[in-house]
């Protein structure tokens, strides 16, 4: 799908601010409501707004441990990709799973409480993972940039 300055402008100020009403969105890109409302309902459509969500703030949930994981399967055939990749999909903890080039076969981003909470998922739940043969862990000391915003350029 082909967009224009319209649709990328009103993506920009949906990801800075997903509950803007559809009159000031229309407004803030330029458009009258109707126009403006058919776009949002075509990018929905198309795949290309994905759902809207609210951001927390982890540290005042006591959720201020992250940690990266790099994970190495025994096996990669469709069936044990598959495996893993299913399997990651029902612990919380796990807020990102991305496949990766290289030596590593899998990134995983966990958001947990404590240290002690994190080696307890450790050996409860990650190094059960169906066929994970290595998992190297790095911890996150701090959050330098966090962002949502995809960096959509104009054409």
């Amino acid at each position: 799908m082909k967009l224009d300055k319209f649709d990328r402008e009103i993506l920009h100020v949906l990801q800075q601010d997903a509950t803007v009403s559809m009159a000031d969105l229309s407004q803030r890109v330029g458009l009258s409501h109707t126009p403006c409302w058919r776009r949002v309902k075509r990018m929905e459509a198309d795949g290309i707004i994905l759902r809207k969500v609210t951001l927390l703030n982890s540290k005042k949930l006591n959720l201020g441990v992250s940690v990266f994981i790099f994970v190495t399967l025994k096996n990669h055939d469709g069936d044990s990709l598959t495996d893993f990749e299913n399997a990651v999909q029902s612990i919380n903890e796990i807020v990102e799973c991305h496949t990766t080039s290289g030596e590593k076969d899998y990134l995983l981003k966990v958001v947990v409480e404590s240290i002690e909470e994190y080696e307890y998922l450790l050996k409860s739940k990650l190094t059960h993972l169906p066929l994970v043969d290595h998992l190297s862990s790095t911890f996150a000391l701090k959050q330098v940039k966090n962002t949502t915003e995809l960096p959509i350029k104009n054409p």
